[in-house]
């Protein structure tokens, strides 16, 4: 089995090899002398020739450079070796070569990272793949280069996407905009108006204070209004998608203590708690997947979710069994049980996994987001948690509406003792609700890790604004759960760009004890012959 390994890997290297020696041209660009430049001296002279070579770049090139990008270059007596998968690679050649063992690392210092970042995405101008050429030509659009001027209108020449070349013209706009000829500049100006994306009017933003003709001036102006008039509308979506995920939290943060507050009328204060126990439960099961099934971590919240459920639920369980059940029909002694509860389990968090926060990695698949518009850029983290919380809350809806234990539940909140009289079991059913709204707390916990740091404090912030979406929308009432979550949330992000967080906050609490005072069973009244009139 070793021996088929070492054979295995040594096919690996030699393909590798392969593909390297195929993908250059017998003939290149690459002098020797350029690559002892490149690789030891100063860092001015190492730009310099950086900047040599990217005007007549070959397959080499790029290769050379992305392995000084990758620190995998060493050096010896001005001889320099690419380093792949252990084995020496001669940058000239392509040719495997062995490495000294004295050879030095070469190392670059953070200007002379991001000028090699800056020639790899001009290279990639030149790539097969008219994606690459398009990401590369938007990172150059970015930190506009005159000593890039060359590649761009080579590039330019090239290509025969429609949507690139436009691109390419905006990237060269952006560095004419230093040209010394104020004709230039204004032609400059006046065409980066098409391009509208925020670098590009954070660019002329910085021109414009620099600007001395008056001209150059005016046209700088007139297309950071343009610019400004098309990102308008993403500015706006962008709010109200923030507003929808913030809506989506709090509905997964609401919905437990719907069912705790809103249907059996616990004032639980270790909701939060309950949440940061959901949290916790993925990062075991995701360090779990990162040690021992590091090939299958893209798949750990398959078993994170519904772990994170029922670790939840069981703390829930055993809280209503040893404590809870002795307390019904008396608010304030729960209250400051349950508030005790929370202290404990967050000590009882610091004393194992520490008091610093810890990471909860995104599976890849929730990594990166859709771009929408320029300056909208709609994550897949958050979309997903909306998604998980429509389902939670389909779920939740069908397990009270449609069974037994949903009947049960609604029979002991309504009238406990005519369900006692017809053979329900209320104390059972108390513990199975309690350990649902518990388990759902954990559930939200679970998404709350995808977008943050876990952290023992993790539902301290979440467990006000969780009470003031059940009262909102009305005790024991899903629905005016959902609408109270979904106007919380977008009224809140709203509020936020036109006040800021905290005065947006105040204004939100200001608006829900006017609401409240006014109608005091919230969005949706609970319908019987007990309700209030």
């Amino acid at each position: 089995m070793i021996k088929l390994n070492k054979i295995e890997a040594l096919l690996k290297n030699f393909l590798l090899i392969a593909i390297i020696s195929i993908s250059v041209d017998s003939s290149f660009a690459l002098s020797l002398e350029q690559v002892k430049k490149l690789s030891i001296g100063e860092t001015d002279t190492r730009i310099q020739v950086l900047n040599q070579v990217i005007k007549e770049p070959d397959a080499r090139t790029l290769v050379f450079l992305q392995a000084l990008s990758d620190d995998s270059v060493k050096i010896l007596d001005g001889h320099a070796f690419i380093i792949k998968n252990n084995l020496g690679i001669d940058p000239l050649t392509g040719e495997p070569v062995q490495v000294p063992v004295d050879a030095q690392d070469v190392v670059s210092n953070n200007r002379m990272r991001g000028e090699l970042d800056s020639a790899l995405s001009a290279l990639r101008l030149f790539s097969t793949d008219p994606k690459l050429r398009l990401a590369a030509v938007k990172d150059l659009q970015k930190e506009p280069d005159v000593d890039k001027l060359e590649v761009l209108e080579r590039a330019l020449k090239l290509e025969q996407v429609q949507d690139i070349r436009i691109q390419i013209n905006i990237a060269k706009s952006s560095v004419l905009l230093s040209d010394a000829d104020p004709g230039v500049r204004l032609f400059a100006a006046k065409k980066l108006s098409e391009s509208h994306t925020p670098e590009t009017q954070l660019l002329l933003n910085q021109r414009v204070d620099l600007e001395t003709d008056p001209r150059v001036k005016a046209a700088l102006q007139e297309s950071l209004k343009t610019i400004a008039a098309s990102l308008v509308w993403g500015d706006r979506l962008g709010a109200l998608f923030t507003g929808i995920s913030l809506s989506s939290i709090l509905l997964l943060v609401a919905l437990g203590l719907a069912i705790t507050y809103g249907l059996m009328g616990v004032i639980n204060m270790a909701h939060g708690e309950l949440m940061m126990v959901g949290a916790y439960a993925t990062y075991v099961i995701q360090t779990f997947f990162n040690h021992h099934l590091n090939a299958y971590f893209d798949y750990y919240l398959v078993i994170a979710v519904p772990a994170s459920f029922l670790v939840a639920a069981f703390v829930g369980a055993v809280l209503e069994r040893s404590v809870l059940r002795f307390l019904y029909g008396r608010p304030l002694e729960t209250l400051l049980a349950t508030w005790g509860i929370s202290l404990i389990l967050m000590q009882f968090v610091r004393t194992i996994f520490g008091a610093q926060n810890v990471a909860v990695e995104n599976p890849s698949w929730m990594s990166g987001g859709i771009q929408a518009l320029p300056n909208l850029t709609l994550p897949w983290n958050r979309i997903i948690i909306i998604v998980f919380a429509a389902f939670v809350l389909i779920g939740m809806a069908l397990l009270i509406s449609k069974t037994r234990l949903g009947l049960f539940v609604r029979g002991v909140t309504q009238n406990r003792p005519m369900a006692a009289c017809m053979g329900v079991n209320t104390a059972r059913i108390d513990t199975y609700a309690f350990a649902l709204g518990s388990g759902i707390a954990g559930l939200a916990g679970c998404a709350l890790s995808q977008i943050g740091n876990v952290g023992p404090d993790l539902g301290q912030g979440y467990i006000v604004d969780a009470f003031m979406v059940v009262v909102l929308g009305g005790v024991g009432q899903l629905a005016g759960t959902v609408y109270a979550a979904l106007g919380l949330g977008v009224i809140n992000k709203i509020l936020e760009g036109l006040t800021g967080a905290v005065l947006a906050k105040i204004a939100v609490l200001v608006f829900i004890v006017v609401f409240i005072q006014k109608r005091p069973q919230g969005l949706f009244a609970v319908k019987g012959r007990s309700a209030e009139a």
